[in-house]
This record gives C-alpha cells, sequence and structure tokens, in this order.
C-alpha cells in the first residue's frame, strides 16, 4: 500500500514533491547512524537483552532479564525489537528500528491530520516543527519505549479527532480506542489518549464550532470501549492464563508487580526521579526548543481561536494540558513523560508558523540562537582540544579515549562551523534555512561521527570482547554485580545470581558455583565488588566500559576466609548493592 492510498486527499504534484521531500529527510535524519553502535545506557541495553531472551527462549508473553523476571514494563516494545531481529537478523538495527518506524508514523499522522483539518501546508509545517524539536529527535534515535507509547497514543487521538472534528467517522475513531489500548499495554499511560474525551465533551455542551455532526450511535461509541479492552486484552488475558494456571510464585510476584506496583503504585507513591510541581515548564522551554521559541507569538493566536470558539484548537489544547498536568502531581517525573503532548502542540502551532516566521523578531531570534550554537560548539570543541577544559580532560580519562578525545572535539568544532556557515550564508532574512541547516548539520555529526567515536566507552560490547578472548572457549562464566550490557554481549552462555539481588550475596554464590568446578569456571565481576574476598594480583583486568571497572578471576584469585562463600556484607555507608 502506498503513502498515497493512506492518505487519500487529493494533492498537486507539487504538494506530493514536498510530501516526498520532507519524508526522505525525515527518514535520513531519524534513520542515520543506524547499525554503527551498540544500545547505550541507561536502558537500551536492559529493553535489547529482554528482547534478545525472546528470541532465543521462544517466550515472548512473560519476560525475563537474565535468571529474573522483568516486570518493569510490559512487552510490547521489547516484543517489537525481538521482531525486527527476526525480520533483519541483526541487532544493531533491530534495537533501534521501532524507534524509527513509531518517529515516521507520528509524523505521517500529525501531518495528515493538519492536511486535513486546515491544508497540505499546514500539515507539512506540523510535521516539520515537530521533526525540528529537540526532544523528539533525540528520543527517536534511541532505543526507548517513549516513541512507540507517543505513536500509539498520537495514533489514537488522531482516530478520535478525525471522529469529533472531520466525521462522524466510526472506523477511525474504533481504530484510535484501540490504538490506546496498544498504548496501555505498551507502558500504560496509553489511557491518557481517551482523555480527549473531556474537552469534546466540554465542546459539544458549549456548542463549539468545528465540530462533526454526530448523532446517535450509541453501540458504535459503546463498539470503542470494547475496540480499547480488546487491545488491552491481547497481552493481559494470555499473561494472566500463563499466571493462574501456574504454581510458580515468581510469575505471581510479576503479574502483581507489573499490574499495580509499576502503574498506580508509582504513580501515586513515586520512588525515584523525583521533581518538584513546576518541572515541565523547563521542560517546555528547552526540550521543546526551537517550537518553545514561537510559544510568545503562538498564545494570543490561540487565545483568539478560543474566544471565536473554534474546537480544532480547544480539543489538542485541553489535552495537552491535562496531559502536563497529570505528569506534574506525583513526584516522580522525567522529561520524556510529557512527549506524547508534544505532536499536538506541533499540530496547533502550524496554523501561524509561517506568519511568525515572517516576522523580523523570530527571525532574528532563530539566528541569535544558531550563532549563539556555533560559538557554544567551537568554543567547547577548541577549550576541549586545547587542555582547557577540565571536565573534558576527565571524560577522555573516565572513557580511556586513545586519541585524547581529538576526534570527539573535531566533531564539536564541525558542527559549530556548520552553524556558523549557515548563519553567515542564509542571515536573518533566512534564519529559519540557517536553523534547518544546522539541527541537520548537527544530528548527522552526531549519528555519523558521534556513534563510532563513543560506541566502545559506552556500550560493553568491546570488553566483553576481551573478556571471551581471556578464557579458554570452553571456560565456564558467571556474572556478579552485573549490568544488561554486560549479559547482552557476552560471547558464551553465562550464569548470573540475580540482578537484584545484593551484589555481596551475588559474589557469595558465585564462589560457591566456582567451587563446584574451579578448573574451568571464571567469574566477570564489577572491580568495587572484589574487596575482601578478591586478591586483585591474582584476578584479571579486562577493562572499563561505562565508567566501570570489570575484572576476572579464578578460584586461586579467593582469599582463605571467604572460599566457602562467606562474603561480608558492606558497611551502610559503603553499600552500592542497590540497583
Amino acid at each position: 500500500m502506498t503513502a498515497d492510498a493512506l492518505l487519500p486527499l487529493a494533492r498537486t504534484p507539487q504538494e506530493r514533491r514536498e510530501f516526498w521531500f520532507f519524508l526522505l529527510a525525515a527518514l535520513i535524519l531519524l534513520g542515520a547512524g543506524m547499525g554503527l553502535r551498540d544500545p547505550w545506557p541507561a536502558d537500551e541495553p536492559r529493553f535489547t537483552l529482554v528482547a534478545k531472551q525472546m528470541v532465543e527462549s521462544g517466550e515472548w508473553l512473560i519476560t525475563h532479564r537474565g535468571s529474573e523476571l522483568y516486570s518493569d514494563k510490559p512487552p510490547m516494545f521489547m516484543a517489537a525489537q525481538a521482531a525486527a531481529h527476526t525480520l533483519t537478523g541483526n541487532w544493531r538495527i533491530a534495537f533501534l528500528l521501532p524507534s524509527l518506524l513509531a518517529s515516521l508514523g507520528t509524523l505521517l499522522l500529525i501531518y495528515d491530520l493538519g492536511r486535513r483539518l486546515w491544508n497540505h501546508r499546514t500539515g507539512l509545517w506540523a510535521a516539520i516543527a515537530l521533526l525540528a524539536t529537540f526532544q523528539f529527535v533525540y528520543q527517536a534515535k534511541r532505543a526507548q519505549i517513549d516513541p512507540l507509547v507517543t505513536f500509539f497514543i498520537t495514533a489514537a487521538n488522531y482516530g478520535l479527532l478525525r471522529h469529533f472534528l472531520l466525521g462522524p467517522d466510526w472506523r477511525a475513531y474504533w481504530l484510535g480506542c484501540f490504538a490506546a489500548g496498544l498504548g496501555v499495554i505498551t507502558k500504560g499511560v496509553g489511557v491518557l489518549a481517551l482523555f480527549l474525551f473531556l474537552p469534546y465533551l466540554v465542546a459539544r455542551w458549549r456548542g463549539w464550532s468545528h465540530l462533526a455532526p454526530i448523532h446517535g450511535g450509541g453501540w458504535r461509541w459503546v463498539a470503542g470501549g470494547l475496540a480499547f479492552l480488546a487491545a488491552v486484552a491481547l497481552w493481559i488475558v494470555p499473561m494472566l492464563v500463563a499466571v493462574l494456571t501456574s504454581d510458580s510464585p515468581e510469575y505471581r510476584a510479576y503479574m502483581n508487580d507489573i499490574l499495580f506496583r509499576q502503574t498506580a503504585g508509582r504513580y501515586t507513591d513515586s520512588w525515584d526521579h523525583h521533581q518538584p510541581p513546576w518541572y515541565y515548564i523547563g521542560v517546555i522551554a528547552f526540550s521543546w526548543i526551537p517550537l518553545s521559541f514561537l510559544l510568545p507569538g503562538l498564545v494570543p493566536a490561540w487565545r483568539e481561536r478560543l474566544r471565536a470558539r473554534d474546537a480544532r484548537f480547544l480539543l489538542p489544547l485541553a489535552w495537552i494540558v491535562i496531559v502536563v498536568v497529570f505528569f506534574s502531581i506525583p513526584r516522580g517525573k522525567r522529561d520524556v513523560y510529557v512527549m506524547p503532548a508534544l505532536p499536538w502542540l506541533a499540530l496547533v502551532a502550524a496554523p501561524f508558523v509561517e506568519d511568525l516566521l515572517r516576522r523580523l523578531g523570530y527571525r532574528r531570534l532563530l539566528a541569535g540562537f544558531v550563532a549563539v550554537l556555533a560559538l557554544l560548539f567551537v568554543g567547547v570543541g577548541i577549550a576541549a582540544w586545547t587542555g582547557y577544559l577540565p571536565r573534558a580532560d576527565r571524560l577522555v580519562v573516565e572513557r580511556g579515549f586513545e586519541d585524547g578525545g581529538v576526534a570527539l572535539w573535531m566533531m564539536l568544532i564541525g558542527i559549530g562551523v556548520i552553524a556558523a556557515a549557515s548563519v553567515l550564508v542564509f542571515r536573518v532574512r533566512r534564519a529559519p534555512l540557517a536553523l534547518a541547516t544546522t539541527l541537520f548539520g548537527l544530528w548527522l555529526a552526531w549519528s555519523l561521527w558521534g556513534y563510532p567515536q563513543l560506541n566502545e566507552s559506552t556500550s560493553a560490547a568491546d570488553v566483553m570482547q576481551d573478556a571471551g578472548a581471556l578464557m579458554p572457549r570452553d571456560a565456564e562464566l558467571a556474572l556478579v554485580a552485573w549490568k544488561e550490557q554486560n549479559l547482552l554481549h557476552v560471547d558464551r552462555p553465562a550464569v548470573d545470581f540475580g540482578f537484584r539481588r545484593a551484589w555481596h550475596e551475588q559474589l557469595s554464590l558465585a564462589i560457591r558455583w566456582q567451587r563446584e568446578a574451579p578448573e574451568k569456571r571464571w567469574v566477570f565481576v564489577l572491580g568495587e565488588v572484589m574487596a575482601p574476598c578478591i586478591a586483585r594480583e591474582r584476578a584479571v583486568h579486562v577493562g572499563n566500559a561505562n565508567r566501570r571497572d570489570w575484572w576476572l578471576f579464578r578460584a586461586d584469585a579467593v582469599e582463605p576466609a571467604c572460599r566457602e562463600g562467606d562474603v561480608p556484607a558492606p558497611k551502610a555507608d559503603e553499600d552500592h548493592d542497590a540497583e
């Protein structure tokens, strides 16, 4: 099926050319660098490891992280990665492919809805504004759950708005409700899409303009709820059947954790990422650059449209406010939580973007921003290269750059040169083109230059390859105080003693395991866990990765006091065992 079939409204040849040029640019920008790096912490190796274990075990319903069940997230995203690997056979491609496809899908949906609500030009500006935003591109190039859940929520809102504003379109409504259910089994918050009913009912009650004339259809409305529940049931029902027909207490703990603690529990009593209630003001101001630059001009324009009772603006704007308020209530906050609202900000901004960019003040603002980027990148790059930036010197030591980080500093300088050249060529009169050129150059440099430079020190692939080379091929291996990237890249089947278990307990179990066959069993361990039981002079230093020191030891490196597995617990102020 072609894109023209998916987007059936009539368009001129010029509009088709613009659409395909934008889509090609988006594909290049978002897809650049795929295959050039491995999963990077903190979350990417975890999800990829879970996906890899899905492929290897054939168990796609209840997920594992090593020997433990993994109940932090539903399996949808990891299943998408596993499916991508089944198609491509390459984890370096597969782990990023779901985010790429989800982000392209989000751009297409926002473009199409903008085109249907207004015109092709507005839809194109909506998609351009979204693609230009820092948070969107950064997350699209990461193997996180958020681009996928953003796509499902966007698809849900798209279907609902097609019905509410352009309908009646019951198929779009049902598909929207179904997509909301898929969002729930991706990250739980997919249900937020259904909050769009609140401003819709208010607009219907108050008689706002641009609402579709929908009358009756009681069973059709109910069918939307059934479509939502059907999507949720795709995973919930088989998971419950597997748990309830099993005698495993671990399965029941998995069910309770993922259905209750990781959803309602995390929201009402957040245990990490604590931030103040106003946290998302800063996120919108800085992570949504450059779209946030236009807010001073957009707010008066929105106010005028709301006074005119235009539901095309009320529904998306009210939903954005609902999302931001919803995530501002709990103590635990992360910038990506409000990312599903970003496409809708781009949509309601799009009708005014072109007029705003004609204003001299905004063009000066954009040109000044590009000039600041030029000075920042060139200045930091030169200062780091010449040794006048202590933080850069520490980074070189921590990551073990063999060239002293020169290649990385050259990349920064190169980005700065692109920004400077863009300002000089396009000047204030065409400042939007200067910004577009700079952002395009920045992301391509980061993807094609930065990925290879940083991969060795950020990924554990090389250190695990070195560990494999230091052991005989038939040696057995256990991991202690491990991270997901270690198990992901290990070159042989490896034993682990749990991920959440305290590190000293893991070491105790590893020593006992090693005693059963000391001549061929090795243990891979985090350096800070070794004392007082492992003698470093008899162990083998493997290397550094992710700013951590890794070692291998055989049974002869275990101190006599610990050979029975009696590993002392660390003192309270030295306890680093928590995840």
